[in-house]
């Protein structure tokens, strides 16, 4: 990674802020682009009468310009163009983190991990369950993050999974032609054997579609039980050979422009997001704990972590034991320095 990329922020240069006043858009994609949740969800809350702008309760299908003031879930934000750079991250998502801003049950979240932002938000492009590993996308472009995530968009997504048992080649044929869900029909579009032993099996699979729990549900529509899961690809961008996990690494710019190229989006005028309102409270800085004594088990499908061992198979590096302390973001292939792109961290 370079070590001169601009650190994002929302603050205007120039003639700016004149250009950021004549943007118009509308409020859910406003919020969504800020990565408050997704369009359809925030459009069910403004619906509620649970948004507010310039101090009024918002309307559905309401549009707002740069200047105005929101509201939402007791926070004020000012609306603002977002004329940085997009910016992609990847992240090797360990077992035990879910992948939500903010967790009831007080379980770690793959955001606590993730370099700070100046003005704008990490958006996770879909999302990995508790007990599945590997590679997560995370942008700071709502446009990018919603074609990546679109069923329109037909983007496929790479696994390597364990599956107790033999599993006998009339199965993976069923699998890959089709069985029914209680959702309706699925199948992988691409499933291969890799290895096996007498307790269990490897496969490579792939899906083109993003709904929830899927290659479990498939497995599990079988008899079998997915007791290893880890995504190796989404779309064009696979998992860096030398990221280690909890770390994370940023995308180059030209893969970034060519991630919106594909979908359209290199054209497209500066859009609105939120920054925060000065003065408010602002969340804590995560805590990084390093040294031997921060290792603690980590419990997956009722399995110690001495099990992920043979996951690793299919790492293409030796992983140093991890506990609840966060791994020093950017710890990709220059893992011996601090992470030089944005939200840069001691």
């Amino acid at each position: 990674m370079s070590d001169n990329r601009k650190v994002l922020s929302l603050k205007a240069k120039g003639g700016e802020s004149s250009n950021a006043g004549k943007i118009e858009e509308r409020l859910h994609k406003v919020l969504a682009q800020a990565g408050l949740g997704s369009r359809r969800a925030l459009e069910e809350r403004i619906a509620q009468g649970l948004v507010k702008v310039n101090g009024e309760v918002a309307q559905t299908g309401q549009s707002v310009k740069g200047g105005d003031r929101v509201e939402i879930d007791g926070k004020t934000f000012v609306a603002s163009a977002l004329t940085e750079p997009a910016s992609v991250l990847l992240y090797n998502k360990p077992e035990g983190e879910v992948t939500t801003r903010e967790d009831p049950e007080g379980r770690p979240t793959v955001f606590e991990a993730l370099p700070r932002l100046k003005g704008a938000r990490w958006i996770a492009v879909g999302r990995l369950d508790i007990n599945t590993t590997g590679l997560l996308l995370l942008t700071t472009d709502g446009e990018l993050a919603n074609a990546l995530m679109h069923p329109s968009s037909n983007i496929q997504r790479e696994y390597v999974c364990r599956i107790h048992g033999e599993v006998p080649d009339e199965v993976v044929t069923r699998l890959a032609t089709g069985v029914q869900l209680e959702d309706g029909p699925a199948k992988f579009d691409e499933i291969e054997r890799i290895g096996s032993s007498d307790s269990h099996a490897w496969f490579r699979v792939v899906l083109s579609e993003g709904r929830n729990r899927e290659v479990r549900r498939l497995w599990e529509s079988q008899g079998y039980q997915v007791s290893r899961l880890k995504r190796v690809r989404y779309g064009s961008v696979p998992l860096p050979r030398m990221l280690k996990r909890g770390h994370c690494e940023e995308l180059p710019a030209a893969e970034v422009d060519k991630l919106r190229r594909q979908f359209q989006l290199e054209d497209k005028p500066p859009v609105l997001t939120l920054q925060p309102v000065i003065g408010q409270r602002k969340s804590r800085p995560t805590q990084i704990r390093v040294g031997k004594d921060s290792k603690q088990a980590s419990y997956v499908n009722g399995a110690v972590e001495d099990e992920a061992r043979e996951l690793r198979r299919f790492d293409h590096v030796r992983e140093e034991p991890r506990g609840r302390g966060r791994g020093r973001p950017g710890g990709g292939a220059g893992a011996g320095k601090p992470y030089a792109g944005k939200g840069k961290r001691g």
